[in-house]
């Protein structure tokens, strides 16, 4: 019964959370958030206002790209012209966070788009970044919540004053949670699997 008890409670919390973040995300705003990997800034990845807010939390160039997260292999498919056969194979059989790139984006912010016309894509293994896409019915930015240059943040407490002032909202949950690694990056060219990050 105890439980139960706890997984209604985290169930009911994780709704408020998504509630309180899509707010954000409908007005064009950045949030720092919990992803399957690293805590990540996040917005709306249609939104080129809501994209140019985390190049600049992040002082990053618009010509470095940003991972993108989808709820579902049917949402990526509205976001990238062709999927690749080898890219469904691995999405349906992948068990660690892998983020995949793909050539050829559509219906998404031009400011997230690499200058050599890809995207970085992955459908995260988180209860919570899984609500909240799939609620909010688009894709949405997950980068790292570092300055561009600066050591990827492993928990909250690492997350610098610089980024904690100045994004428009924190999901306050999962505080403890610490991260081990960021996503494996790969990239498939003719049906080859090339391994852009381990």
């Amino acid at each position: 019964t105890r439980i139960y008890l706890e997984l209604v409670r985290k169930k009911i919390w994780i709704e408020i959370m998504v509630n309180e973040a899509l707010f954000y995300l409908n007005n064009s705003k950045a949030i720092l958030y919990p992803t399957d990997t690293v805590w990540g800034l996040g917005c709306d990845a249609t939104d080129e206002k809501a994209v140019a807010k985390i190049y600049q939390l992040k002082k990053r160039t618009e010509s470095k790209s940003l991972i993108v997260l989808v709820s579902s292999i049917d949402m990526l498919t509205k976001y990238v012209a062709n999927v690749p056969e080898k890219a469904l194979e691995i999405l349906n059989t992948v068990t660690q966070p892998t983020t995949i790139i793909y050539n050829n984006p559509k219906n998404l912010a031009k400011n997230s788009i690499a200058t050599d016309n890809t995207i970085a894509i992955r459908i995260p293994q988180d209860d919570f970044c899984l609500q909240l896409i799939e609620k909010f019915g688009k894709p949405i930015v997950s980068t790292s919540a570092n300055i561009s240059g600066e050591p990827t943040p492993k928990s909250f407490s690492e997350i610098s004053e610089a980024i904690l002032n100045n994004v428009d909202y924190v999901v306050n949950s999962l505080q403890e949670k610490t991260i081990h690694k960021p996503s494996t990056i790969l990239k498939i060219e003719n049906e080859k699997i090339i391994v852009i990050r381990e």
